[in-house]
């Protein structure tokens, strides 16, 4: 065992002695240690409850014969970071996070490994831990936030978090008093999980399951749901026998489950934060993995799912649809069915039973939403490295869309002309330096789509940007624009006025200027001054790549 490393032999009678001051026996000594990987932290909503999902796991383990120890990462709510330099340090703990658990593992020599987590950039971070490290693991998420429900003057009506960003814009525009938002913000999150949509969280915690590397219902069975900690207590029990059988995580994230992991992804219309961080794992397992690959699952693969943001289900209602081994079985033609899982079995005996509850959660592919998948990767001379789109949450209408571009330096300046109601319907807003590297950290744009969708001008004026977009962003919002104008891609070079085209059917997403334009307009500019002179963004800023590679480390 790893573990022997810190206990076995006459020169580890010093480690043994730590050990039993940790209250270990001897017996215990002799048996597997099991790191559990925590994200416990009472500043996320999604979080706060997974001290009692390690107790459940801890008492698998040690059912299963092994010794558990909880160690800690930490986590960040992108809500409560949103709109200001708080977001700035979002993306860049994914890398901390994958850091730390390795630092801690590798330390303390344990044999295998429970990870514990919930929201956005820790399910990522986790998961690139896991296949750098490739130590046996299994993961078990901390579960979706229920509906609020909200008995407003147009009746009663669930709602969400993304509910109150966008009822902001509505307050702006006269449409809702400064009363109904109190009485929305009181019950909008009524309490402990990943916020209720199909948001970056859930999408992560979904593509869990079609990875293969967390057991069935670990995406969609709601934090509060009893399930959820006997599923909890099962992956305890389930890592010891993924130790035993030595199935270690890059025997199960490879090609063949990132693919089903795109198609499922595909299906259900998830975040387009899933395009940065799965292909992050595929870089921490050693897999090859081209953005280009991802159209070609999006021209297979039809949208089987409208959840929030682009229709008006939850993920508490995919669970109880059939959750995702159902919408696995509705692609199961799509998939590779022969690819592994902790379950121990194969990706096509683990959904073989699995069914449709809920046609109207979980269409069918002869009655989709859409021909085709929910994300899509656009290409042009205004991305030659790429840009992503959730296009299932885009209005028919601005599928294809041309529109003089209003272009601004910074999240702020953008959201300022927004509420000032200066935004002429037919505009394509740009929002540059705010990519990777420029922002630094890649904030996500969630005020600004949020704005303009409680607005009603979601379905008349476009976004794009080199940073970001929350998974709860709806409308024409296109992120990840690589190469990023801290970079000198061409989206540096964009002036007021300049007619954009958008055609996400075809994938792509020109400016109307010539190569020449372009070139000289960028040779003109001035050197980038980074925003951030000090501390771990300066740090981050300077090692971080494109988002087209999934804004990892450069080696």
């Amino acid at each position: 065992m790893k573990s022997d490393a810190v206990k076995k032999g006459i020169e580890r009678a010093p480690h043994r002695s730590l050990l039993r001051a940790l209250g270990c026996t001897r017996a215990e000594i002799e048996k597997p240690f099991i790191g559990i990987i925590n994200s416990f932290s009472e500043i996320v909503p999604g979080h706060i409850h997974l001290r009692d999902i390690a107790e459940a796991v801890k008492a698998g383990i040690k059912s299963g014969g092994g010794v558990p120890f909880e160690v800690n990462t930490i986590a960040v709510c992108d809500g409560i970071a949103m709109n200001h330099p708080g977001m700035k340090y979002s993306l860049p703990s994914r890398e901390l996070i994958a850091d730390s658990v390795e630092v801690v593992v590798e330390a303390h020599a344990f044999d295998a490994l429970v990870f514990i987590p919930n929201c956005d950039k820790i399910v990522p971070g986790m998961l690139m831990a896991a296949a750098r490290l490739n130590l046996p693991a299994i993961f078990i998420s901390g579960g979706p936030m229920l509906a609020g429900s909200w008995a407003s003057r147009n009746g009663v009506k669930r709602v969400d978090l993304i509910s109150v960003f966008e009822a902001v814009g509505t307050v702006a525009r006269g449409q809702m008093t400064e009363v109904e938002l109190e009485q929305l913000e009181e019950i909008a999150c009524p309490g402990c999980g990943s916020c209720a949509g199909m948001f970056t969280a859930n999408t992560m915690n979904c593509l869990i399951e079609a990875l293969g590397i967390g057991l069935p219902g670990n995406g969609t069975i709601p934090a509060i749901d009893a399930r959820r900690y006997q599923l909890a207590n099962k992956a305890g029990q389930q890592v010891m026998k993924v130790l035993s059988a030595d199935i270690r995580p890059r025997d199960i994230i490879n090609r063949d489950s990132l693919h089903n992991a795109f198609t499922v992804d595909m299906a259900l219309g998830g975040s387009t934060n899933s395009v940065l961080h799965l292909i992050a794992i595929a870089h921490e397992a050693g897999v090859d993995f081209l953005l280009s690959l991802i159209n070609e699952i999006s021209e297979r693969t039809a949208t089987l799912c409208r959840l929030r943001p682009a229709g008006e289900h939850y993920v508490e209602d995919l669970d109880t649809a059939g959750g995702i081994p159902a919408v696995m079985k509705e692609l199961q033609e799509l998939l590779n069915l022969e690819a592994r899982t902790v379950s121990g079995k194969a990706v096509g005996e683990l959904i073989a039973d699995s069914r449709v509850v809920n046609r109207d959660v979980i269409h069918s592919i002869e009655n989709a939403y859409s021909a085709t998948g929910g994300i899509a990767i656009l290409f042009g001379n205004l991305a030659p490295d790429g840009a992503v789109v959730k296009r299932s949450a885009v209005a028919p209408e601005m599928l294809v869309h041309q529109g003089p571009a209003r272009v601004f330096d910074s999240e702020e300046e953008a959201a300022t002309a927004i509420m000032s109601d200066s935004i002429k319907s037919g505009e394509v807003i740009v929002i540059r330096y705010e990519g990777p590297k420029g922002g630094p950290g890649m904030r996500e744009m969630l005020t600004p789509t949020s704005l303009l969708s409680g607005m009603g001008m979601d379905k008349e004026v476009a976004l794009i940007t080199d940073g970001r977009f929350s998974g709860g962003s709806r409308g024409a919002a296109i992120g990840h624009v690589s190469p990023e104008a801290a970079s000198r891609g061409p989206i540096a070079a964009l002036r007021d006025g300049d007619i954009i085209n958008i055609d996400m059917p075809n994938y792509k997403l020109e400016v109307e200027l010539t190569d020449k334009e372009i070139s000289e307009r960028l040779a003109r500019l001035g050197e980038f001054e980074p925003k951030i002179e000090t501390g771990y963004l300066r740090r981050y800023a300077e090692k971080v790549c494109s988002a087209s590679t999934g804004a990892v480390f450069s080696r």
